[in-house]
């Protein structure tokens, strides 16, 4: 392609794909060098960094090759709309992360937190305390999330609902398994030939 490749931009935080560009090795390099995504364009025939006339950056986190070495994978954070239309993405989309994505941020946060067990927090206390207790919290929440269910409100049971998780998370991560293991018996579940064992 005359020494252009696809560029495919991608949200780093969202996962969502924002547009397609092309890039040149001179467009590559002052990305890299610069940390803000530039093109090569070719109705203009002349190097354009994203956002230069608009402000809509597109501010660098990384740049992957593909298995054929043919195309680029992106990962920005942008700072505006990414269109020139003013869309988020060059389909129309909204660029929003979905919500179930900060569960495994959670995890992660939780997985460090019993790494390095740091002094005065509350995670840290339960997993000091023990196997059991973080058992404990989990029904403890559990049942208040169904007192609320029956009795209370939509808004107190989405809060009980979320300490359960939160609790559940402590207490996987104190057995080596993570809430995406969870998912994924969930996703086996889903299968039309799944049978309950």
């Amino acid at each position: 392609m005359g020494g252009l490749v696809p560029a495919i931009i991608q949200d780093a935080d969202t996962k969502n794909v924002l547009m397609l560009g092309f890039m040149n090795e001179e467009a590559y390099n002052k990305t890299v060098d610069t940390g803000k995504v530039t093109f090569w364009s070719r109705s203009r025939n002349c190097l354009w960094t994203k956002g230069e006339t608009s402000g809509n950056f597109l501010e660098l986190v990384s740049i992957k090759n593909d298995c054929d070495n043919d195309t680029l994978l992106v990962k920005v954070h942008p700072t505006g709309p990414t269109c020139h239309k003013g869309t988020d993405t060059c389909w129309g989309e909204t660029n929003e992360a979905n919500p179930l994505l900060f569960l495994t941020e959670l995890q992660d946060f939780i997985n460090k937190r019993h790494e390095e067990m740091p002094e005065g927090s509350y995670t840290t206390s339960l997993f000091k305390d023990g196997l059991n207790r973080m058992a404990q919290k989990v029904g403890e929440e559990a049942l208040e999330a169904v007192i609320e269910a029956t009795n209370g409100t939509d808004e107190r049971l989405i809060y009980e609902a979320s300490d359960m998780f939160y609790h559940l998370i402590v207490l996987l991560t104190s057995k080596g398994l993570r809430i995406e293991d969870i998912a994924k018996e969930l996703q086996v579940r889903h299968r039309p030939n799944w049978h309950k064992h």
